[in-house]
């Protein structure tokens, strides 16, 4: 599966000179071309794609690829700074068939040379990490599985004053829907009789006077010497005793 290509850095403007070939070992410089007369002007892109990495010179209207520089390393061959100015480089293009050549490009702001300087070298700094994360050895996966026998203890800790607090709500609270007080004994309820009343039956002359003192004497005394006064005498024979 093809990976996407992503964009690293863009620059609109970008000048394209043709170079002598180096005859000696000592590096490129830039008073060496024609600066007056670039022989191409477009734009630069610096694309990645998985772990490949290159600069593509492109037309600014149409987007026709001009030249294309593979990139493996930075610093390296497929691009060099020249000794005597910082915008400029000497890049090594190749075509599809493998055909390599050496041109010279330049920026007309020293700021877009210094973008694509550091944009390489974070590049390929953070290829060489990826591959230093991909070598090294995974460690054993732990495992945090229950093994045979091995339980779990939870502690919960229940405080006595919400214990206590439950319990008493509970025997505080009425059941059956009454008020705490007993009912009435069945039958309705039955006062004792005053002291002095006659039950049912009883001649109404037999007064039983109350044992001790209490309130209720005087009356039984009144109505017992109200009784005999009202009696008739034994020598008058014609008074019927009922």
């Amino acid at each position: 599966m093809d990976s996407y290509e992503s964009v690293i850095l863009v620059k609109p403007e970008v000048f394209v000179f043709n170079i002598p070939p180096r005859a000696s070992n000592r590096s490129y410089r830039a008073a060496d071309w024609n600066l007056a007369e670039p022989s191409w002007t477009g734009r630069m892109r610096l694309v990645s794609q998985a772990d490949q990495c290159a600069i593509k010179l492109e037309d600014k209207n149409t987007g026709e690829l001009f030249a294309k520089c593979p990139i493996e390393n930075y610093p390296g061959v497929a691009i060099e700074a020249v000794s005597d100015s910082s915008r400029y480089f000497v890049l090594r293009i190749q075509d599809d068939n493998g055909r390599a050549a050496f041109i010279g490009i330049g920026f007309g702001d020293r700021s877009d040379s210094f973008d694509l300087n550091v944009a390489l070298q974070d590049h390929f700094k953070w290829l060489k990490k990826e591959k230093q994360i991909s070598e090294e050895p995974s460690g054993p996966a732990l495992d945090l599985g229950f093994k045979e026998g091995e339980t779990i203890k939870i502690n919960m800790k229940i405080s006595k004053k919400d214990g206590n607090e439950g319990s008493s709500r509970t025997k505080q609270r009425p059941t059956g829907g009454t008020t705490g007080f007993l009912p009435p004994p069945p039958g309705g309820t039955r006062l004792p009789a005053p002291p002095g009343s006659s039950p049912a039956g009883s001649p109404a002359h037999a007064v039983k006077t109350p044992t001790g003192g209490n309130d209720w004497g005087d009356f039984a005394s009144a109505q017992a010497n109200s009784s005999l006064t009202n009696q008739p005498s034994p020598s008058n024979s014609n008074w019927v005793q009922f």
